[in-house]
């Protein structure tokens, strides 16, 4: 089910994007908008300056577009993202024989793809491909849960609230929003708990969006939780 106020990448989304009409374009468009950050991110952990792995994701994209490679997925044989990764891995060494044939041929050279750059404990493209991703779902997932706030008429309180999706407020944080909003500790404690369920209901709708199985929800959410808190080469 699609939860409010949530723009997701899901497989109708995918499939939809098949088409040849202008319905299908915009359905590119919003996917290649959702994955651009991690794609980016994966580029940057191969050893790429910013500008070179800004031009070789915009070359990705237009390399999935133009082959038409998004037709090939298949929501039973596992996410669009696990589709998308493998995709990117073939471009990469595709390119990489691209550039070994310039240098051969003395043509000029404009992208080095080098992960030795990176120290051996740093982690790897994969790595950050998946970590950048789960903070991308978690991003929307705040940018949705902010929306229905601004509906319900909230969203001064969730600005003030919003900082406790991931720590834990102490007992000075709680007497300052009850003294701001006229609200119990206990209803701002809550307010607080209500807004993590909703959170995680929303990263769960995102993820369960782009699963071919239902029953790997859970899986794919705890990874999310264990992802989020690293930060990625941009």
């Amino acid at each position: 089910m699609r939860m409010a106020g949530f723009e997701t990448t899901q497989w109708s989304m995918i499939l939809a994007s098949a088409g040849n009409d202008a319905g299908s374009d915009e359905a590119l468009a919003r996917l290649c908008h959702c994955y651009r950050t991690p794609v980016l991110a994966y580029l940057r952990s191969r050893g790429l300056a910013r500008e070179e792995a800004e031009d070789l994701t915009q070359s990705f994209f237009a390399h999935l577009l133009s082959q038409r490679l998004h037709q090939r997925a298949d929501p039973d044989k596992g996410s669009f993202r696990a589709f998308l990764l493998s995709a990117l891995k073939h471009f990469v060494i595709s390119e990489q024989r691209r550039v070994g044939a310039a240098r051969r041929g003395g043509g000029a050279i404009h992208v080095v793809l080098d992960a030795s750059v990176e120290p051996a404990s740093a982690p790897t493209p994969e790595e950050v491909f998946e970590r950048v991703w789960a903070q991308t779902v978690v991003a929307r997932a705040v940018s949705a849960l902010r929306a229905e706030a601004a509906a319900a008429g909230k969203a001064e309180l969730f600005a003030a609230l919003g900082e406790f999706l991931f720590e834990s407020p102490d007992g000075q944080d709680y007497a300052l929003v009850s003294q701001r909003f006229g609200m119990s500790r206990n209803t701002v404690a809550v307010a607080v708990h209500r807004l993590r369920e909703r959170l995680q209901q929303l990263v769960s709708a995102e993820v369960g969006c782009t699963l071919g199985d239902p029953g790997g929800i859970r899986a794919e959410v705890e990874a999310i939780q264990a992802a989020v808190g690293q930060p990625a080469p941009m």
